[in-house]
């Protein structure tokens, strides 16, 4: 019996291992995608003003040389705006927080279900029947939402890892906690 309850721990902290990562890697694919917005739009802003410039310098009789910019300018903002148009940035940044919003309950399901083994408050069954539930949730988010980039999986790698983003001092928790419930360590 200890055995197989020691089987189940080590699948269950298997699980909870790749749903911080998985939630920490959607968060860091949405940062991504939306920096990346970010500046696709600054430089459809500075594109727009060079061309404006161009033509207007052209307009006012500055010459030849000002009309090839503009139209080279303004050709790059065309390919500009036909990628900005194609892939919606922001949109599937949305979808990478939605995903991590949905794991990342899943991740404390499986965190609470780590912790009514240790305690035994759950029996055998009962804790199959909440793991099998967890696997089917996590699939359901999982096929819902979009691929993640290799990118984003290092940078949660290093939040992780060097950063210490999932973790905490008791000194840390004690300040978040009311006074009655500090561990005072």
């Amino acid at each position: 019996m200890a055995k197989t309850l020691s089987a189940i721990e080590g699948q269950l902290r298997e699980c909870y291992g790749r749903a911080v990562y998985s939630h920490k890697t959607h968060e860091k694919c949405a940062d991504i995608l939306l920096t990346r917005l970010a500046r696709i739009k600054l430089l459809q802003i500075v594109l727009s003003a060079i061309t404006t410039g161009s033509f207007l310098t052209t307009i006012l009789g500055s010459g030849k040389e000002a009309a090839v910019i503009g139209v080279v300018v303004s050709t790059a903002l065309l390919v500009l705006n036909a990628y900005a148009k194609n892939y919606d940035l922001g949109e599937l940044a949305q979808k990478h927080k939605q995903a991590a919003n949905d794991i990342w309950l899943i991740r404390e399901q499986y965190l609470s279900l780590l912790t009514d083994l240790a305690a035994s408050s759950k029996g055998d069954d009962e804790v199959r029947a909440e793991r099998d539930r967890l696997v089917v949730a996590l699939h359901a988010v999982y096929a819902g939402s979009p691929s993640t980039t290799y990118a984003a999986y290092r940078r949660a790698q290093e939040s992780l890892k060097h950063n210490e983003e999932m973790t905490f001092s008791d000194e840390e928790i004690d300040a978040f906690l009311p006074k009655q419930l500090r561990s005072g360590g």
